[in-house]
């Protein structure tokens, strides 16, 4: 398997490569087009002169002036070029470069070639003369025409080898490939440089997730270094569902403990008075006694497998389905939940305060689970109320909503206990746990059911007064 690395650095040489490639091309065809305009102009503007020097000296043979050919040989001897002089037939009658005669002498040009040469201003070409010269060369021709009578005179061929172009050309390859290869070596050791920098975050984030997924929960990825920021987010969410796996590893681990030590008191009182009846430990009169207290046991511990199976339904559906809602009135409600009460609160002598409208206010919810809602706040502001206090319940509406509100005087709880209330098996006061009544869930469920309906909880304690408000959608 590839590394990130390897397609990274295979990708960078590869576009380089190509790019190198055809920035070569286009430079290579740049300087040639560029070479051979100047020759061609050079020869063209050398030509010119030529054609000036044989109007100026021939009305008729160019071969006719011994000192016309010395001037011509002078002539292309500065420019460098090599011309050839040919008559209106196309047939050589003089070489600029040995004027008194040469091998060449005599060669006819084509008709075709010629008749081409006189209709244009001049010609320019590139190729091999046959006859005259073996290698590639620069060609351009020019008429030669009579000032005066217009008549055709001959044609002058201008040449020069190419062999100088090409040299160019080969050392202007020679130098980029030299150049192109120093550019791919400098390129991948400063991309191997790049790409190990950039994929040590990755590979930090690779052994970090080893090392969580074998258990090692506090492993974290180091988010001080000088990363991009998308290495930077995905260090930084790689963090953060490490924390939450950790937090939910330590809250499985907290509620299984507790758990196991709120199953632990009651099963062994259950195992203890058992074993005593069944043993004569405890004698036969007072059975009926310790086996009412087995009773009131197993009902509590009924009462927290329903409890967590509740939970649990409520979870698994992620809220309330709508089926299962109904239009009902909350202060009906409340009001059951209030009498189901009395005996306790006559008990404690507390004094209830009620606020609700006159009129009817109902909402649309799961009226069962609104129900324990409502009863699992007053349990525990009765249960917390301390004896002569004061109970108050309040219902209002605004913005589409149903606020709920119930309150008890007594002890506050402390602010750094407030965030942990809702919490599964938490109780503020530890010494609570002697209580019997008390498991720690009624707040759990309270928060559940009421997210499960879309709506929020809060709680606020403060100068001797505890309140616990919730929200409910409100209908006609």
């Amino acid at each position: 398997m590839k590394s990130t690395f390897s397609r990274i650095l295979t990708a960078v040489a590869i576009a380089l490569l190509a790019a190198l490639l055809l920035i070569g091309i286009f430079f290579q065809l740049l300087v040639r087009d560029f070479l051979t305009d100047s020759a061609m102009d050079s020869l063209k503007n050398d030509g010119e002169v030529l054609v000036e020097l044989v109007e100026a000296a021939y009305s008729g043979s160019p071969a006719a002036d011994r000192n016309f050919s010395i001037a011509l040989t002078v002539a292309t001897s500065v420019s460098g070029a090599d011309a050839v002089i040919c008559d209106n037939t196309g047939k050589l009658v003089l070489c600029a470069r040995s004027p008194l005669g040469c091998e060449h002498q005599g060669l006819t040009v084509g008709k075709d070639y010629v008749e081409k040469v006189f209709s244009n201003e001049y010609t320019t070409e590139t190729g091999v003369i046959q006859g005259l010269y073996p290698e590639m060369r620069y060609v351009v021709a020019l008429p030669v025409i009579h000032r005066e009578t217009g008549a055709r005179i001959g044609i002058i061929i201008m040449s020069m080898p190419m062999e100088e172009t090409l040299a160019v050309l080969r050392r202007i390859s020679e130098i980029f490939v030299f150049v192109s290869i120093l550019v791919v070596l400098l390129a991948v050791c400063l991309m191997t440089l790049f790409v190990r920098s950039q994929s040590q975050p990755l590979r930090a984030m690779a052994k970090a997730a080893r090392a969580f997924g074998h258990g090692e929960l506090t492993a974290r990825v180091d988010t001080e270094g000088n990363y991009t920021q998308e290495v930077e987010e995905l260090a930084l969410a790689f963090n953060n569902m490490a924390s939450s796996l950790q937090k939910s590893e330590y809250q499985r681990q907290e509620f299984v403990a507790n758990v196991s030590h709120e199953l632990k008191t009651p099963m062994t009182t259950i195992a203890g008075y058992v074993d005593g009846i069944l043993d004569g430990t405890i004698p036969e009169e007072k059975g009926r006694q310790y086996l009412q207290v087995v009773s009131d046991e197993t009902k509590r511990l009924n009462r927290l497998v329903r409890s967590m199976l509740d939970i649990s339904r409520l979870q698994d559906q992620q809220g309330v389905p709508e089926e299962q809602k109904v239009c009902f009135d909350v202060e009906e409600v409340l009001g059951q939940v209030l009498i189901s009460f009395e005996q306790k609160i006559e008990a404690k002598k507390l004094q209830v305060r009620v606020d609700m409208p006159d009129h009817p206010v109902f909402t649309q919810a799961h009226q069962d689970y609104i129900t324990q809602v409502l009863y699992n706040l007053v349990d525990n502001a009765v249960k917390f109320c301390p004896e002569g206090g004061a109970l108050e319940l309040n219902v209002r509406e605004g913005s589409g909503k149903v606020y709920v509100s119930v309150s008890n005087e007594g002890q506050t709880i402390p602010p750094e206990e407030l965030p942990l209330v809702f919490d599964r098996f938490h109780k503020i006061d530890k010494s609570r746990s002697q209580n019997r009544d008390s498991w720690g869930l009624g707040l759990y469920i309270v928060k559940t059911i009421v997210s499960a309906h879309g709506e929020n909880i809060s709680v606020d304690s403060r100068d001797g007064k505890t309140t616990f408000a919730f929200t409910l959608k409100r209908v006609n």
